[in-house]
């Protein structure tokens, strides 16, 4: 089942009226903290999600008005132009630049939700409203924690957000997973998560994926599904998992982290 453009756009919007009553009070200090992206303190997550956000609205304003993607020298420009901000600067800019991209999305109408198709610029055709949105939910939830879990190491996506993702992530497994870490090895698990109740079946092999549910899994992964979603793009640290966390068999939290290092 796919997500409706509505419930999407009525997720970021709620997920950036959070994250921004967090920025809000944070010092230039705890700015420039450490945040959950490993290699980027606050301000720089601040900073992606901010020319992310231009370039989002970019490809959303020219798919309106029929005209091909800004392309790369676009997005250059953009990232540049934020990377030389202050760390103060990338925060008030961040709270602009998603206001102006979520207003514009929140001022589709029905028909041009149903009917637009988005020209992203690095994929191969064009997408549909909700996968646009469900995109930039996908890394504005996430990076979000990365903000949040800074200060909070007990945060948690923001639950409204989690549903959706869970159509969204797995379908991004070959593209985030290292089979590389494997080292030959082939396991097949049972994934069932809570909140919402789901069960699925994950093969690690030459090609990760995700699929029924098996009958002789190799192992089982019991865990809530924003703890599920996290592991998946590599922020499901042993700090920052939750205690309802449960393995059996070849279930191996050491081994899915190497597999999914995240980004």
């Amino acid at each position: 089942m796919s997500n409706s453009p509505d419930a999407v756009i009525d997720a970021l919007r709620s997920g950036h009226d959070e994250l921004t009553a967090v920025v809000r009070g944070l010092s230039e200090k705890e700015l420039t903290g450490p945040s959950g992206a490993a290699e980027w303190d606050v301000s720089q997550v601040l900073s992606h999600l901010g020319s992310g956000a231009e370039i989002h609205l970019a490809a959303l304003e020219t798919s309106l008005a029929g005209k091909p993607n800004p392309g790369s020298d676009f997005n250059q420009g953009v990232w540049a132009r934020w990377d030389a901000m202050s760390p103060v600067d990338r925060a008030e800019g961040f709270q602009a630049a998603n206001d102006k991209l979520l207003e514009r999305y929140q001022s589709l109408d029905a028909g041009t939700r149903a009917d637009l198709r988005v020209d992203m610029g690095f994929l191969p055709a064009p997408v549909d409203v909700a996968t646009a949105a469900g995109m930039r939910l996908s890394e504005y939830a996430f990076h979000s924690w990365d903000v949040r879990v800074g200060a909070d190491p007990a945060a948690a996506v923001a639950p409204e957000a989690v549903p959706l993702l869970s159509r969204i992530t797995p379908g991004m497994l070959a593209w985030i997973a290292r089979t590389d870490r494997l080292d030959g090895r082939e396991v097949t698990l049972r994934v069932e998560t809570t909140d919402p109740d789901e069960v699925h079946g994950l093969r690690l092999a030459d090609k990760v994926e995700l699929t029924g549910p098996p009958q002789q899994p190799d192992g089982v992964l019991r865990l809530p599904a924003e703890a599920w979603l996290r592991l998946l793009v590599g922020r499901l640290s042993p700090q920052h998992t939750p205690a309802a966390v449960e393995t059996g068999g070849a279930a191996d939290l050491t081994l899915l982290r190497q597999v999914f290092p995240g980004f």
